[in-house]
């Protein structure tokens, strides 16, 4: 066979460029049956039929429905971390990065409103995956924020509760502005969470 075992992704990751073609149609169709369906009732049958793949191909690349969620619970936290990143760069300081990473992910989540559920789900379908999604989100708010604090843009004291503050703004924002309603420009979200990082909630 010519694909590696990927322990962490749960999939055999493959060498050639049709393969992760193929890859990435299974996963995309896995995020559409399941952000459709939930897990429970998502098939692999449905998944393969909505990729245009035949079930051998499925299992060429995961030994079960649970192998597929784990993968794509990992490719969509590393999907949105890619849509954020170029976004960070050139920003004025450590807080102007968190508003740009913020007005990014709304962007996001408009686009892939499937991951809230997807991401719900895994607390009890996969909570190793689950647990990784948020701390490694976390850990990157927190080390951008150490840098900033390194170069005296923000408070010394930074630690990993600011860090899931943070996090716990974005996410509800992002379903708030991005999946439950777009009534909102995400610049301008983004600047108002700014405004309160920056200056806390003093008049």
């Amino acid at each position: 066979m010519d694909e590696a075992v990927s322990a962490t992704a749960g999939a055999r990751v493959p060498r050639t460029e049709r393969g992760r073609r193929t890859l990435r149609l299974i996963l995309d169709a896995a995020a559409a049956e399941f952000g459709e369906r939930g897990f429970h009732e998502a098939g692999i049958s449905r998944i393969t039929q909505r990729a245009g793949v035949a079930l051998g191909t499925f299992y060429t690349y995961f030994d079960s429905k649970e192998a597929v969620f784990t993968a794509l619970v990992r490719d969509m936290s590393m999907q949105v971390r890619d849509h954020v990143a170029p976004r960070l760069s050139g920003t004025a300081d450590a807080i102007a990065a968190e508003g740009a990473g913020l007005e990014a992910f709304i962007g996001f989540a408009r686009a892939h409103k499937e991951i809230y559920r997807i991401i719900d789900e895994a607390e009890f379908v996969d909570q190793a995956s689950f647990r990784t999604h948020y701390q490694s989100t976390v850990d990157r708010i927190v080390t951008r924020l150490r840098r900033g604090a390194a170069r005296g843009e923000v408070r010394e004291d930074i630690g990993e509760v600011h860090g899931w503050a943070i996090v716990g703004m974005n996410v509800f924002l992002g379903l708030r502005y991005g999946v439950w309603n777009e009534d909102g420009a995400p610049e301008e979200i983004a600047g108002t969470v700014n405004a309160m990082l920056r200056d806390g909630l003093k008049p």
